[in-house]
Order: C-alpha cells, then sequence, then structure tokens
C-alpha cells in the first residue's frame, strides 16, 4: 500500500499538488483566502460595473493574472 502524506519542509505553508499549490497550514489558509476574495471580488466588481463581456475580460483578466503571478510566486517561496 501507498503512503499518500506529503513531506512538507520545515517552515512550509503551502504543498505542491500537480503544477499548483495548496495551503498546507492555518498561515498559508490565511494567506490564501483573502487571494481568493480578490478573485472574488474583482469578478463582482466586473459583472457589476461593465456593460459588454468584452469590457469584463478587460478588466477581470489583468488583476487576475498579477494576483495569480504574486500568489504563485509567494507559494513556491514558502513550500
Amino acid at each position: 500500500m501507498r503512503n499518500n502524506t506529503l513531506k512538507l519542509r520545515k517552515g512550509a505553508l503551502f504543498y505542491k499538488v500537480r503544477g499548483s499549490y495548496l495551503p498546507a497550514t492555518w498561515q498559508g489558509w490565511l494567506t490564501y483566502v483573502p487571494f481568493t476574495g480578490f478573485l472574488v471580488t474583482v469578478l463582482v466588481e466586473a459583472i457589476r460595473t461593465q456593460n459588454s463581456v468584452s469590457d469584463m475580460v478587460y478588466m477581470i483578466f489583468p488583476q487576475w493574472v498579477a494576483a495569480a503571478v504574486v500568489m504563485t510566486w509567494l507559494a513556491a517561496r514558502k513550500s
């Protein structure tokens, strides 16, 4: 039987799962929850304020990409 426990390095907040990162500790969740809240807030504001789908994409895309880059960089350094 295979052992599915993850080995985390000391002080790691995230663990790598297939090219992405998931929180491994409460500190990781404390970072991850505001990140997802930001993504949802941007989506809701885009839907509420923009008149067309293309305007929504132009508002959402750069902010989501920037947030994802920062979160991935942080998770990579803390995993």
